[in-house]
């Protein structure tokens, strides 16, 4: 017998197999489930081991009478799209292209933008086409029709196409089935708008509004608003008024509030425009109360300052009232010079009115917009009394003030006083780039130029795209002579304001400066394409062009500046030059009888015109210039010896003058012979020498030597005929010209 507590013993195994769990119920129990548990946990403790399944891993065994079941079945047969289905990813495809459209116009890329929406405009036509075909236009997704030509509608607007958009808009509007399709006039009213049709635009928004809801107060406000803007830019300043009122009395808020003031100042409404002032000073300002709050508690260490990531809350509650703050700013400007016969009552009226509404930053700003209106009126002293005030405010006025203050000596020359009110800005505010701007422009005026330039370039440092501190920084390279920076500082200036004059004559001088006479005219007739009258910039392309030996534009740009400035006497004295080289001496005669008109006491203009008539066989009219030349100036050489040689040459008396003449060159000769002893050939610039220093009048005589003179003018080769009088005998003539005064440098 086998022993039944040890189911492996294998004594009798010839007799007995071993036990088999083959064919066993597969749920025994309760008792049976507790009893295995027992038995398990025996031949644990006997066998000292866990025990294992013998069943392979990841099969099991088939149900009995399932051994055999034959060949796998065939693989079941893909069913047909219903066309529903079909039409559900027809409209996904659709709604693809509608948000692609949109991503792509939040891109800015409208031309895509467009593409896709007539794309998705064309998949939704062919959806409906189907529907009608199968008999199912009931089911057409009339949401999404909607929305295909809203977006079309919205993607014309973008790309600028009006009539097209317009149309599409159209399109949704006479379907009946879209009862809020009415807003959509707003959008029209929109696009009437940018193609000032003031008077459509109005037209849809009234529809609009009528078809609005009572519920919805804030849409109808924003129209409303559109109407009121759209009378202003009508000019129907009136209308616009009573729409704003309404606004007004209705929902108060400030940039309606400042455009009512606009038509108010348009029409010279003074009364009404105080009125409306002072209800826009009792509008509440957004974020003022949480601020007083929370300066209040952190006063009581109630709480702590916040640290991280500012609140998106408070973020949007500043800008909003910074936003308010700037209407009830501009406002206040635009009342104060006008509710009051004074202005300054006005001023002192606006002043006290925002003092009393609790408005500390806007007062400041009118205090200072007062101090300025004493600069406009030459008032410098009160300006000055009034920004000195400023002294018992806060850090950053007290630095604007300073500011102010500096500029204003500085424009009275007292440089002294304005560069201490400068470092007392600076003082204030460091980083104030204008403070800076007013040191280095002290600095320039004392010629510290290096120290001038650092703080020009300290300016540019905080205020990259600072306007005045790069064109400061240009002059200042360019008087210490580092053309290339300077150049550097102006083109770089040009790419922020392009249309600067003085920039670019900035730009073209320093060209002119380093010897690039192309390049400096290019620029000058950029110049002149702006400033097309500019007489001193025609004169200087006149000049640039004679450097260039171009006579003919030379004269050209000579004749234009004499155009627009007949008083311009370098001017005046090259082009009759010109024309006498040219033999054109009746001309050259009409130029010098102005410059003698200009300059009157000038006796160089009666010897040109003296000696263009002798040219000109005219000697009786030569002879009476220079008697009356000898008249004014009896001690002149040069008239002496024309009326000594033209006298010769008509056989009247010139012994007098002669002996004169003989004196008067004696006393010149011995005039020069003791200079030259005095200062010695060496340091004479007339003998070759080099003058110590730079001096203007070297520059000067410089540019006399470069100038056109007479004296290389040819005689007429026809005969000469006389007026009157015996044929001279002698052919000579020394005509001296004089000195023809200086160019343009």
């Amino acid at each position: 017998m086998s022993n039944p507590s040890n189911p492996y013993d294998f004594n009798n195994v010839s007799q007995q197999p071993p036990p088999s769990a083959y064919k066993r119920n597969q749920i025994g129990s309760r008792a049976q489930v507790t009893t295995a548990m027992r038995a398990v946990g025996t031949a644990q403790q006997r066998l000292g081991t866990a025990m294992k399944s013998n069943a392979a891993v990841g099969f099991k065994s088939k149900p009995p009478g399932q051994e055999k079941t034959g060949p796998a079945p065939p693989l079941e047969v893909k069913k047909e799209k219903t066309e529903e289905e079909n039409f559900k990813e027809m409209e996904e495809e659709v709604h693809r292209l509608l948000e692609a459209s949109a991503e792509a116009k939040l891109k800015k890329d409208f031309n895509l933008a467009l593409n896709k929406a007539k794309e998705a405009a064309s998949k939704e036509k062919k959806i409906r086409q189907l529907r009608e075909q199968n008999n199912s236009l009931d089911q057409v997704n009339i949401d999404l029709t909607f929305y295909v030509f809203y977006n079309l509608a919205n993607m014309y607007h973008a790309n600028g196409l009006h009539q097209e958009a317009l149309n599409s808009y159209t399109i949704i509007l006479k379907n009946k089935q879209y009862p809020q399709a009415s807003r959509l006039r707003v959008n029209m009213g929109n696009i009437y708008f940018e193609q000032n049709k003031y008077d459509q635009a109005i037209k849809m928004y009234n529809m609009a509004l009528d078809s609005t809801m009572q519920q919805n107060k804030e849409m109808k406000m924003k129209i409303k608003k559109n109407v009121g803007l759209s009378y202003v830019k009508w000019k129907k300043f009136g209308k616009a008024i009573e729409v704003y009122e309404d606004i007004m009395n209705d929902t108060p808020d400030f940039d309606v509030g400042f455009n009512l003031i606009v038509c108010l100042y348009a029409l010279g409404e003074k009364d009404k425009m105080r009125t409306w002032f002072e209800r826009l000073l009792m509008i509440d300002i957004p974020g003022i109360d949480e601020e007083e709050q929370e300066e209040l508690l952190q006063m009581q260490n109630k709480i702590e300052k916040p640290v991280g990531e500012p609140d998106p809350l408070k973020e949007y509650l500043k800008e909003k009232k910074k936003e308010a703050l700037h209407y009830v700013s501009s406002a206040a400007k635009l009342v104060a010079p006008m509710i009051e016969q004074d202005v300054i009552v006005g001023y002192n009226y606006v002043i006290e009115a925002l003092k009393a509404a609790n408005l500390p930053e806007v007062e400041s700003e009118l205090e200072i917009s007062k101090s300025i209106h004493y600069i406009k009126n030459k008032e410098i002293e009160r300006a000055i009394e009034s920004f000195k005030a400023f002294e018992k405010k806060d850090k950053i006025m007290m630095a604007m003030a300073s500011n102010n203050i500096s500029f204003l000596y500085f424009l009275e020359n007292d440089f002294k006083s304005a560069e201490q009110f400068a470092d007392l800005a600076i003082q204030h505010d460091r980083y104030n780039s204008k403070a800076l701007v007013n040191k280095g422009n002290c600095l320039f005026i004392n010629e510290d130029y290096d120290r001038a330039k650092e703080f020009f370039l300290e300016a540019i440092g905080v205020e990259a795209d600072c306007i005045e501190a790069i064109y400061n920084l240009g002059l200042v390279y360019k008087r210490l002579g580092y053309y290339n920076e300077s150049l550097q500082a102006f083109e770089k200036l040009h790419t922020i304001i392009p249309n600067s004059y003085e920039v670019i004559y900035q730009i073209a001088h320093v060209y002119e400066l380093i010897g690039m006479r192309r390049q400096a005219i290019k620029w000058y007739n950029i110049l002149i394409t702006k400033v097309p009258s500019d007489s001193e910039i025609l004169a200087k392309m006149g000049y640039l062009y004679q450097q260039e030996q171009d006579e003919f534009q030379a004269v050209h740009y000579y004749q234009e500046s004499f155009r627009y400035n007949p008083a311009k006497i370098d001017v005046i004295s090259c082009l009759g030059m010109h024309h006498a080289k040219q033999d054109q001496f009746e001309k050259a005669i009409i130029y010098f009888e102005r410059a003698y008109q200009i300059q009157p006491k000038e006796v160089k203009w009666q010897l040109m015109i003296a000696s263009c008539y002798r040219r000109m066989n005219l000697f009786n009219e030569a002879l009476k210039v220079y008697e009356d030349i000898h008249a004014e100036a009896p001690d002149n050489i040069d008239c002496l010896r024309g009326l000594v040689q033209i006298r010769k040459e008509l056989g009247l008396k010139y012994q007098h003058f002669s002996e004169k003449l003989m004196i008067l060159d004696r006393e010149e000769e011995a005039k020069k012979d003791f200079e030259r002893g005095q200062a010695g050939y060496g340091n004479d610039p007339y003998y070759g020498g080099n003058p110590g220093g730079y001096d203007m009048n070297d520059q000067m005589r410089g540019v006399v030597r470069e100038a056109p003179d007479m004296s290389d003018v040819g005689r007429p080769q026809q005969p000469r005929k006389f007026a009157g009088g015996k044929k001279p005998q002698n052919d000579d003539e020394d005509d001296n010209w004089g000195d023809t005064g200086a160019l343009l440098d």
